[in-house]
This record gives structure tokens, C-alpha cells and sequence, in this order.
């Protein structure tokens, strides 16, 4: 999400072409990659849970949008396996962080014998 909100974010002329492609006006990108850069600085930052949350339901969000657009304009189902493989990472983190929170709590929770 990062390397493609940047891309996003500068309009570079991949990323234009492949909004184009999509049948999207350019001027979506600059805005669409501010959203992905403020997810994953949400992220990142430990201190939002919340807002954590909406991050990643953006992201799933954004991935989604880009399937179902992929899928209507008829493009080959193997085109969808790098968002595949964003939804594999997205899933991955999430589960990751949820642990990490859960682990979190839980030592919150013992007491210590010192």
C-alpha cells in the first residue's frame, strides 16, 4: 500500500494508464493515495486502535474496488493475483496485530510476584 500510494500520490504514468484502463478519471489518484498513506501510517502508529480499524477496512475497501473493476471491464482472471496477494498481507497483518494486541491485554492482566 505504501509503494502504490506513492505511485498513487505522484500520478505516476503507470498508475495513470492503469486507472485509464480501468475507465477512472486521473485526477482519483493523488486522492487515493493520501487515503493509503494515511492507512498506513494508522497502522504503524500503535496508539488508535480505531483508527487502525479503519485502515484496514480501507484497504479491503480499496482491493475490493480494484477486483470488481478489474472483473467488469472483462480483464483475464489472472490479473487479479497481486490483489490476491494484498488481500493474503492485509489478512495477514490484521491477524498479526490482533495477536499482538490480545498479548498486550493479557500481560496487562497478570500480576507480577516482584
Amino acid at each position: 500500500m505504501t509503494m502504490s500510494g506513492v505511485s498513487n500520490l505522484l500520478s505516476v504514468p503507470e498508475a495513470v494508464a492503469g486507472f485509464q484502463h480501468l475507465g477512472y478519471p486521473a485526477y482519483l489518484l493523488p486522492f487515493l493515495g493520501v487515503a493509503k498513506l494515511l492507512g498506513v501510517a494508522a497502522i504503524l502508529v500503535p496508539s488508535f486502535p480505531k483508527l487502525r480499524e479503519w485502515a484496514y477496512a480501507g484497504f479491503v475497501f480499496d482491493l475490493s474496488g480494484a477486483m470488481y473493476s478489474s472483473y467488469a471491464i472483462g480483464d483475464p482472471v489472472s490479473t487479479w493475483l497481486p490483489i490476491t496477494i494484498g488481500f493474503a498481507l492485509i489478512a495477514a497483518s490484521y491477524w498479526l496485530n490482533q495477536r499482538q494486541a490480545q498479548a498486550a491485554r493479557f500481560s496487562a492482566q497478570v500480576p507480577t510476584l516482584a
